[in-house]
């Protein structure tokens, strides 16, 4: 028997059930034509569908029977209901995935504040927070082997509790399907439309509509910094740890260096993303999204912030007395970052990937109602 729908998505399936009658948003996004291919909407249909959505509102604005028409059709919103509950139901643990619900800003800012206060603390105890300068040498405040304990186990689990999330996700929506031979590589094609954010065009190229019924690329730019700046800082890191363990050469790392070059740009991104992303969030017209998960998005905006911003003190003031604080600071907000990780909105771009994969290879496949005419 066919698991129960949840009230939020019975309602996604009563949406695409009338937007499968009207077509007229095809060429919108992934999700219409990938609608098209079923005439019923299950579970799995719905979180593939709901994950799929990059809510631009494209087709909220074009529809004839958006609000106040009585049927209703609200796309991005219901869409965006459902993917929070995905994030719940595929979490792991299963019990804290109730941190989806809980991670707002004061939650994220909390956990950020207590564990730099804790950092602080144990600089405090051991050393001094105001001291010679020490050549940006970071170790000398905390040992290399302990940070690498410290933030490897932490990031470490939130890799692998986003890894079992996506996959138990990725065995519900995508069961045994493998694309035709011949048929072009389905990973590239994702991977693609993932680093491009090609969803996010509106169909048109134009952009999303965000507060209005103007088309602007504000939100795919802004996406952009913030993705790619993410990108450069753990490209920075990686490098960095080449550098340590293969070639010996040990931090810190000269202003001209490429682990150095790599974390500016990418704080620089981090800035300049977030603030943008804080922007838009505010001003975004309640219809297009859900306002109760506007707390977990600006929880982790702010997280990013806080990292990027507390990055480049340290970068700048690394050679003064002030940098163990900085880099207290600096650390504490870091893991917050990393262990609410798994619990956050970082969480959209990992299931919107499998998703995304998910389409390039049923677009490859015989349409299920083909076959069944057939």
């Amino acid at each position: 028997m066919p698991e129960a729908l949840t009230a939020n998505e019975a309602e996604v399936a009563r949406q695409m059930q009338i937007c499968n009658a009207c077509r007229y948003c095809e060429g919108a996004c992934a999700v219409f034509p990938a609608m098209t291919r079923r005439l019923e909407f299950g579970k799995a249909d719905v979180h593939y569908l709901a994950n799929l959505c990059h809510s631009c509102g494209a087709c909220l604005h074009a529809c004839q029977y958006a609000p106040p028409h009585e049927f209703m059709v609200n796309v991005p919103q219901s869409m965006a209901k459902v993917r929070l509950q995905t994030y719940t139901d595929y979490a792991f643990p299963h019990a804290l995935g109730a941190l989806y619900h809980r991670n707002g800003t004061a939650l994220s800012l909390a956990t950020a504040g207590g564990l730099a206060l804790f950092m602080v603390l144990a600089i405090a105890l051991t050393g001094s927070l105001w001291h010679e300068p020490l050549a940006g040498n970071f170790y000398a405040v905390f040992p290399h082997n302990l940070m690498v304990t410290m933030f490897g186990s932490v990031f470490g689990f939130a890799v692998l509790a986003l890894a079992i999330g996506v996959t138990r996700f990725w065995r519900d929506i995508a069961p045994g399907e493998a694309p035709p031979p011949g048929s072009g590589s389905p990973f590239a094609e994702a991977a693609h439309n993932a680093f491009r954010l090609k969803y996010l065009d509106g169909g048109h190229g134009e952009g999303c509509n965000n507060e209005d019924d103007r088309f602007s690329l504000s939100r795919r730019r802004a996406h952009h910094y913030t993705f790619y700046g993410f990108l450069l800082c753990l490209a920075s890191t990686s490098v960095a740890t080449v550098y340590h363990y293969v070639f010996g050469w040990q931090a810190p790392y000269g202003y001209t260096s490429l682990p150095v070059i790599l974390g500016t740009l990418g704080g620089i991104g981090l800035v300049i993303g977030p603030i943008q992303l804080w922007r838009l969030k505010r001003a975004r017209h309640p219809m297009h999204g859900d306002d109760a998960q506007k707390t977990m998005d600006y929880g982790f905006i702010a997280l990013l912030f806080a990292v990027s911003v507390t990055g480049l003190a340290l970068l700048v003031l690394r050679n003064t007395g002030a940098m163990a604080l900085l880099l207290a600071l600096h650390l504490g907000t870091v893991m917050a970052l990393f262990v609410l990780l798994p619990y956050s909105k970082f969480a959209h771009g990992i299931f919107r990937s499998a998703a995304l994969l998910k389409w390039s290879i049923e677009k490859r496949l015989p349409s299920r109602l083909q076959l069944g005419s057939d």
